[in-house]
């Protein structure tokens, strides 16, 4: 989202979230020129918050009430307004460590564990994916061209399975007419044969890995598309047979306010229980895809945040969630996330869910 504020008005749009993620109330002047250091009058600040709410950053639930961030609102504060903090990412690190001996347990009691620390130490639901054991690789790609200006990429596996993704090819810089099709059969030829000398032979987990620094310059207009592509074609792929979510910290989260209506409660509860397969797709997302799209990733930042309308489920609508995949080595096999209302303390939850990541990569990577 662009929206262009001035320093004066990003640090009453700062205030006022970090006022209502506090108290869970309405936010007014006055409670801004008493608590924060803004240097300027109520006035001002009244006539900010009205900018703010123009803009959609912030709105009032109702007449005469003082102002609530919207959820664009937060999605300028997670993207521009803060930054997680290194030091409490340390602190959590330690604290796996000192509670979670990987010597003496297996992985799923680190998961468990590791789990419920996070739950705790956040008060929001944690959501961690088990890691995949599913061992596909890929054992031919092709480029085909199936009408003018659009591809298919067919894959086949190491079991003969096939995948197949269908995008539009990218414009030429220097005009909008379509290349000549027999060019574009020879270019996707070359690519082909780049694909299939890169990845052959390599998990489908691996697709969003290739250095594409191996790419000759006459093919850098390729690189975005291929990129998108081939990352478009792993989500599809890495959902495995049986999903299998741990799940800790809903008695913690229950305690929000937000959470006061037993409808949005239950219908919460049932996808958390009942309909994991959803959430699948949502927690276990390859960041460089997130990246291309240019969805839910903060500035500087491996982990996705979906803020309330940002996510496509319905019983999440009010929620955000935030998540990052751990690895063993290169190659992501599981994810971690918190997810809570949309009033949360963005920092610590990023940095809360970038320290489990890493821990867990950690442990997943260290020699039997």
């Amino acid at each position: 989202m662009q929206v262009s504020l001035t320093n004066r008005q990003q640090r009453i749009l700062w205030a006022t979230i970090r006022h209502y993620i506090a108290t869970a109330e309405p936010v007014g002047s006055k409670a801004l020129v008493e608590e924060y250091n803004l240097s300027v009058s109520p006035a001002t600040i009244r006539n900010a918050m009205g900018v703010l709410e123009k803009a959609g950053l912030l709105y009032q639930p109702h007449t005469s009430a003082g102002r609530v961030p919207s959820d664009s609102g937060y999605r300028i504060y997670v993207d521009q307004l803060i930054k997680p903090s290194p030091a409490l990412g340390r602190q959590v690190e330690q604290l796996f460590t000192d509670r979670l001996n990987w010597e003496d347990r297996s992985f799923e009691a680190i998961v468990t564990g590791a789990a419920q620390i996070l739950a705790t130490l956040s008060g929001y639901i944690t959501l961690i994916a088990m890691p995949q054991t599913r061992t596909t690789h890929l054992r031919h790609l092709q480029l085909v061209q199936v009408d003018p200006g659009r591809v298919m990429l067919i894959v086949v596996t190491d079991a003969y399975q096939t995948q197949s993704v269908v995008m539009e090819l990218p414009k030429a810089d220097s005009d909008d007419a379509q290349p000549d099709a027999e060019i574009v059969e020879r270019e996707l030829q070359i690519l082909s044969n780049f694909l299939n000398s890169q990845l052959r032979g390599r998990s489908l987990l691996e697709l969003a890995a290739l250095d594409w620094s191996a790419l000759g310059w006459e093919f850098e207009r390729y690189a975005d598309f291929l990129r998108i592509l081939l990352a478009d074609l792993s989500r599809r792929t890495s959902k495995p047979a049986s999903t299998q979510i741990m799940i800790r910290g809903i008695a913690e989260v229950l305690r929000q306010p937000e959470f006061s209506e037993l409808q949005q409660v239950q219908t919460l509860l049932h996808l958390l229980e009942e309909e994991q397969d959803q959430l699948w797709p949502l927690i276990f997302e390859w960041p460089t895809a997130e990246v291309a799209s240019g969805v839910g990733v903060p500035r500087g930042s491996r982990v996705t945040v979906r803020i309330g309308s940002e996510n496509p489920l319905e019983p999440m609508r009010t929620c955000t969630l935030i998540s990052a995949t751990y690895s063993q080595g290169s190659v992501p096999v599981g994810s971690v996330g918190v997810l809570g209302p949309t009033r949360m303390l963005y920092e610590n939850a990023i940095a809360l869910v970038e320290a489990a990541a890493d821990y867990l990569s950690d442990a997943l990577t260290q020699p039997a």
